[in-house]
């Protein structure tokens, strides 16, 4: 026979001083691990003025109020391959695993993270909605945001560049980057088969830029950050083709190896201002640890 789980009251804290979120807690929290701490965010067992907060460095404000409920089984929804960031009435901001839909491309019932997204909302209360912003392909893992309300969807796609500040990427791509940095611009379209074309001059599709800068290289391979100017679709993936130095598992646009067994691609950061508030967020997450492991590899050899 199963004990009663003894319910643990929740800790509510005022914000003093302007720091980040991890500060604030260590100080407070002086008991706990960093791995105790990262543990709660990670859960969503930490609100911030009754939202919902999961980056380590969001900033807190003065008179803000910060509630850490103790009992993780009693208001978190387990979602496989979503992992939420930050939630409000508006947008919710999530964390994509690699190999999870963002949408459904057949009109099927399929496991994607609007689908989870979306019964997550309603499962708070069955009139809620979830509404699509954009999109990342299913093998591309990171960072996306999705509308809560019509109004805040409507704004965010009408006018994207007013209120998406950045947009940073992880790439691994085969061989040797010889520059350090670079721009790489062309107009994309995309053809009956669904594969996208990259041009050098106008060619009727749309204009696309990618800025990118090394992080560190081998003869085999380069980690890179790629920022985008523009938002097109598969256009890191072309760009990196491009250059001739496809993207570690994408042999749809010539990659020959696959040492990850994913997709080398990770939206890394994303920097808004909310659409509603005004207020600007800025959500990273790590690079995933697959892409550094090639170079560790490569330094055993």
């Amino acid at each position: 026979m199963k004990k009663n789980m003894k319910i643990k009251k929740d800790t509510i804290l005022k914000v003093k001083e302007k720091m980040e979120l991890m500060e604030f807690l260590a100080f407070h929290l002086q008991g706990k691990s960093k791995n105790n701490l990262k543990s709660l965010l990670t859960h969503g067992q930490i609100t911030v003025d009754s939202q919902i907060v999961s980056q380590h460095n969001h900033v807190l404000n003065i008179n803000q109020e910060v509630k850490i409920n103790w009992n993780k089984d009693r208001d978190v929804k387990k979602m496989n391959g979503v992992h939420i960031l930050f939630e409000d009435d508006n947008i919710i901001v999530v964390n994509k695993d690699a190999g999870v839909l963002s949408v459904s491309t057949g009109g099927r019932e399929e496991d994607t993270a609007y689908n989870k997204l979306k019964d997550y909302v309603k499962s708070n209360n069955p009139t809620n909605k979830i509404f699509i912003v954009h999109r990342l392909d299913r093998n591309t893992s990171g960072i996306m945001m999705f509308a809560k309300t019509p109004e805040a969807q409507q704004l965010l796609q009408t006018e994207w560049k007013k209120y998406i500040v950045s947009r940073k990427y992880s790439v691994l791509t085969e061989g040797k980057i010889e520059d350090d940095k670079g721009t790489i611009t062309s107009w994309l379209k995309e053809n009956a088969a669904f594969v996208v074309y990259s041009s050098k001059t106008d060619n009727g599709g749309k204009k696309a830029i990618t800025n990118y800068e090394v992080i560190k290289k081998t003869n085999n391979y380069t980690l890179l950050e790629a920022s985008l100017e523009t938002g097109r679709k598969n256009q890191i993936r072309v760009h990196m083709q491009d250059i001739k130095h496809p993207i570690v598992g994408d042999k749809k646009y010539g990659a020959v190896g696959n040492p990850i067994k994913r997709l080398g691609l990770h939206a890394r950061v994303l920097e808004f201002i909310h659409p509603i508030t005004g207020e600007k967020y800025k959500f990273e997450t790590k690079i995933p640890t697959s892409f550094d492991r090639v170079f560790k590899r490569m330094r055993k050899r």
